[in-house]
């Protein structure tokens, strides 16, 4: 046999009641000419009864730490799910506010062009340009501060 061949039969082993049909069938063929790992499959069955037959019992500060420590996890999922529901009713929100002021600021800038007899172009640049204003401005303080590229309070990202 190859210590390969050995080493599979013991994770096998090890892995207990959890394997498939063509495994169970090729340890046991294993295990039929192998006395050293079936000598181990022996040795690992009765250490796994001895540790079902103890008995377990925590103590009463062990069992309410644990449980006080799930309730938190618990809450801490809760507040983490509620914040998720919260940002994403944000964003449909922004999306629909978006959506409605867009539309209304291009009509509005479309009735502009033709009250001061503007060419269809320069008007409709104008409304791009009024449109994509807020975030070239916040991207200009965003580099003049200099927490574009990191993370961390002002200082530069050093790649």
């Amino acid at each position: 046999m190859t210590r390969h061949a050995h080493d599979e039969a013991r994770e096998l082993i090890a892995l207990g009641e959890t394997l498939s049909d063509a495994q169970q069938t090729w340890l046991r063929a294993h295990l039929g000419e192998c006395d050293a790992c079936l000598h181990y499959a022996d040795a690992a069955g009765r250490l796994v009864r001895t540790l079902h037959s103890q008995p377990f019992a925590a103590d009463s500060a062990l069992v309410r730490t644990t449980q006080m420590r799930v309730r938190m996890r618990a809450g801490e999922l809760q507040q983490r799910r509620e914040r998720l529901l919260f940002v994403a009713m944000s964003c449909a929100l922004v999306a629909v506010s978006s959506a409605l002021t867009t539309l209304l600021l291009w009509r509005g800038f479309a009735w502009l062009g033709r009250w001061s007899d503007l060419p269809t172009p320069v008007w409709q640049v104008g409304f791009v340009l009024f449109w994509i204003a807020p975030t070239l401005a916040a991207s200009l303080l965003f580099l003049a501060h200099g927490t574009h590229w990191s993370g961390h309070s002002g200082k530069a990202f050093r790649g």
